[in-house]
C-alpha cells in the first residue's frame, strides 16, 4: 500500500486525487493510444480497484483525524466495556487490516484500556469491523462464488476480481460463518400469503453425497473400514462403496388447480390420445426448499412442515405430501402430521410406480418391444383412472397363467407388493380431477440443482461442516432471500461483536 505522492497534505482526499490524476495522464498518453480495447480494460481493472482501494483507505484515515479531534475536545471520556467495567486510559495510532473487496486497508484508531480488562474500541462498533480481518463485502463475494463452483474456481474468481486477498482454506472457512444464520432466518421470515384456492405441496426425498472418511456417519464408517481390509479389484453386484451421507431435501410450494385426465398422462400406442393435445399439468410456483447433511430426516420433514404452517396456520388449504413410498419417510410424515393436528393427502410418485410397473413388463415382453410397451400403458391407465388393486390383480393372474420362471415373477410380485401396499396413497383419478401433481419432479429437480450440481462435482470429497454450508446457502440462492439474508446476517453478526450497540441497522 504504497501512498501517493501529493502537494496538499490538508486535503484528506488528496492521494485519491493523485491516483486518479495519475490514471488521466496514463490513459492520455501515447502508450495508451496504441493499446487494444482489451488492453484498456485489463489495465481499468487494476488501476481502478487501487483508485477504489485508495479512496476507501483515506475515508478511513479521514474518521481517524475526526476521532482524535473529537478526543482532544474531550479528554476525560468514559467508555466500558461488555462487562460493564470502565477503561479509564486512552490511546491512540492501534491500527488494524481490513481486507475489503477493493484489498487490503489499514484502519487506525483509539484504545481504551483499563487494568486486567480487553481493549475497547469504539470506532470498530461505529465501522462494524468483522472479527477477523475480511470484510462483509468480501464474505458476500466468497459466499456467492463458492455455492456455483469448487473453492478452487471460487478462490481464482476472488482473487482475479480482488487481489490475492483470502487463501483457499479461509475461503472456506467465511462460507462456513456466513451460514450460522439461515434457521433464525427463516423462522424470522415470513412468506407471502396466498389464496386457500391454492393447494399446498409438501415433497421430501434425498441424495448421497460423496465425504471423507471422517465426515461419514458411524454405520457408514464402520462398513468402510470393513470394506477397506480387503483388496478386490471391483465391487460386488448391489453392493455399494460407502463414501456417501445421505442429505435430506424437502420443498414447499404452492400450485394452481389444472384438472387432467389419465390420457393427459399416458399415451397408450394406437390411440386416440395421440390426435388430442395433452393439458398441462400444475406448475410450482413459491417455492422454497431446504435440506441439509447434518440435522436427522425429521427435523428437516418438520422444517418443511414449519413452512407450510407459515403458509397456511389456520390449515384452510389442502395439503398434498408426495412421496416415494419408503416406509421410513412415510412414518416419519405421518408422525409429523399427527403432532401437528393436520390433514395431509400422501400421494405416490407416480414416476416409481411407472418403474414398478415397466419392470413387470418386462417380465411379460421383450425390452424394446410394442408389446411390452402396450402392456405397459394399459396398466397405468388403469391405475390413473383409479383401478390400482385391478392392475395388481390383473398382472399376478397373467403371470400364472404364463407359469414364468421365479427369476422373472419377482418383478411382477414386486409390483404387486408395491401397489397393494399403498393403495390409499394412489387415488389418482381423484388427484387429477382435482387438478394436483402427482410426481416429485420439483423435489428431485431440487436435489440434482442443490445437490448433484455442486457437491456431486467430479473427485469432490467433502468434510461435513463446508459440505453443510454450502448446502445451506445454496438453498437459499435457490429460494432467492441471499439478498436478504446478507442483511439480516449482517445485523445478527454485528449484534455478536457489539451487543451494547442495538441501534444497528443495514440499508439494503
Amino acid at each position: 500500500m504504497k501512498p501517493y505522492d501529493t502537494h496538499n497534505p490538508a486535503d484528506p482526499f488528496a492521494r485519491s486525487l493523485s491516483a486518479f490524476e495519475t490514471l488521466m495522464g496514463t490513459l492520455s498518453g501515447d502508450q495508451a493510444g496504441a493499446w487494444t480495447h482489451a488492453e484498456l480494460e485489463e489495465h481499468l481493472q487494476v488501476a481502478g480497484r487501487e483508485l477504489l482501494r485508495q479512496l476507501l483507505q483515506d475515508h478511513l484515515d479521514l474518521r481517524t483525524r475526526r476521532e482524535e479531534d473529537q478526543l482532544g475536545a474531550d479528554p476525560r471520556p468514559v467508555v466500558t466495556g461488555p462487562e460493564g467495567r470502565a477503561r479509564p486510559w486512552r490511546e491512540s495510532g492501534h491500527a488494524r487490516l481490513l481486507a475489503s473487496v477493493f484489498g487490503l486497508v489499514r484502519v487506525t484508531r483509539a484504545a481504551y484500556r483499563g487494568p486486567g480488562v480487553c481493549n475497547v474500541h469504539p470506532a470498530d462498533a461505529a465501522l462494524s469491523l468483522p472479527a477477523g480481518r475480511h470484510s462483509m463485502g468480501l464474505r458476500r463475494l466468497a459466499v456467492t462464488e463458492a455455492v456455483r463452483g469448487s473453492f478452487d474456481q471460487a478462490h481464482d474468481a476472488i482473487t482475479h476480481r480482488c487481489g490475492n486477498v483470502p487463501g483457499k482454506r479461509r475461503l472456506e472457512e467465511l462460507v462456513v460463518a456466513s451460514a450460522v444464520d439461515v434457521d433464525a432466518f427463516y423462522r424470522a421470515k415470513i412468506p407471502l400469503p396466498c389464496s386457500r384456492d391454492m393447494p399446498l405441496v409438501l415433497q421430501v426425498d434425498g441424495k448421497g453425497v460423496v465425504m471423507r472418511p471422517e465426515a461419514l456417519r458411524e454405520a457408514t464408517r464402520r462398513a468402510a473400514a470393513k470394506a477397506a481390509g480387503g483388496h478386490r479389484a471391483r465391487l460386488a453386484p448391489g453392493e455399494k462403496p460407502n463414501r456417501k451421507r445421505m442429505a435430506t431435501v424437502a420443498c414447499v410450494f404452492d400450485i394452481r388447480p389444472a384438472p387432467r385426465r389419465p390420457h393427459d398422462v399416458i399415451h397408450p400406442p394406437g390411440s386416440r390420445s395421440d390426435q388430442r393435445r395433452a393439458r398441462p399439468g400444475p406448475k410450482a410456483e413459491n417455492k422454497w426448499c431446504t435440506a441439509s447433511l447434518v440435522r436427522p430426516p425429521e427435523q428437516v420433514i418438520a422444517d418443511a412442515f414449519d413452512q407450510a404452517h407459515a403458509r397456511d396456520p389456520k390449515h384452510l388449504r389442502p395439503w398434498i405430501v408426495l412421496v416415494d413410498g419408503a416406509r421410513h419417510q412415510l412414518d416419519l410424515i405421518t408422525g409429523e402430521a399427527g403432532r401437528r393436528g393436520v390433514t395431509v393427502h400422501l400421494l405416490l410418485d407416480f414416476v416409481h410406480v411407472a418403474e414398478y410397473v415397466w419392470a413387470a413388463a418386462h417380465a411379460f415382453y421383450k425390452p424394446g418391444t410394442a408389446e411390452a410397451e402396450t402392456w405397459a400403458a394399459d396398466q397405468l391407465t388403469a391405475i390413473l383412472a383409479g383401478h390400482a388393486a385391478r392392475a395388481a390383480h390383473g398382472m399376478t393372474v397373467q403371470a400364472d397363467g404364463e407359469a414364468l420362471p421365479a427369476a422373472r415373477r419377482e418383478a411382477v410380485d414386486a409390483c404387486y407388493r408395491y401397489l397393494t401396499g399403498h393403495l390409499d396413497q394412489l387415488r389418482y383419478d381423484t388427484v387429477l380431477d382435482k387438478g394436483w401433481p402427482i410426481a416429485t419432479g420439483a423435489v428431485e429437480g431440487t436435489c440434482r440443482h442443490l445437490i448433484a450440481d455442486r457437491l456431486d462435482i467430479t473427485g469432490a470429497r467433502w468434510g461435513l461442516p463446508g459440505a453443510e454450508a454450502v448446502l445451506r446457502l445454496r438453498a437459499l440462492v435457490s429460494n432467492g432471500d441471499l439478498d436478504v439474508y446478507w442483511r439480516f446476517h449482517a445485523t445478527r453478526e454485528h449484534q455478536r461483536l457489539y451487543p451494547d450497540q442495538q441501534n444497528y441497522h443495514l440499508t439494503a
